[in-house]
């Protein structure tokens, strides 16, 4: 179900911020949400382009979703020009895939399944990418146990 649908001008952070592209969602909008602020979205641009995201707030009550400069490219736009953007509450509600290697982990051993299951969704997104981070399979279950038993997620990658 789209929650919003409209024309949004591309905005672009302060260096000092990140100078992350972004589209500026209203405060209005986001109470709408199921989740408020914590629901992850499926942001569809130009009816071509769909990724999922979730919002990071502006600091004004406003909130807003990044643009990847990959993004950009795609649509051939820059900071300035507007874009027909459509918002729809990812059915998802980690808003990523869970990777077979972790699937398969989790199935396998029950005190790091209930570990994960511990974790908030942004704590089982950041497990995620971390074990999406290696190439090789034996790495990322190592990754994945590091986490699950509390190493810190940059040590986890160093290690």
């Amino acid at each position: 179900m789209v929650v919003f649908e409209g024309e949004l001008p591309i905005e672009r952070l302060d260096e000092r911020k990140g100078g992350y592209f972004f589209l500026r969602i209203n405060a209005g909008t986001v109470e709408q949400l199921s989740k408020k602020r914590a629901t992850r979205l499926i942001c569809t641009l130009d009816k071509t382009l769909s990724y999922q995201c979730g919002l990071n707030h502006l600091g004004n009550g406003d909130f807003f979703i990044i643009l990847a400069g990959k993004h950009l490219r795609t649509l051939r736009r820059s900071a300035g020009d507007s874009v027909h953007c459509e918002l729809a509450e990812d059915p998802n509600p980690l808003g990523v895939d869970v990777p077979p290697v972790l699937e398969a982990l989790l199935e396998q051993d029950d005190d790091l399944k209930t570990r994960y299951e511990q974790l908030t969704d942004g704590g089982k997104r950041g497990l995620i990418h971390a074990v999406n981070t290696a190439k090789d399979i034996d790495r990322q279950v190592q990754i994945a146990i590091a986490i699950l038993h509390g190493v810190d997620r940059r040590q986890a990658l160093r290690r």
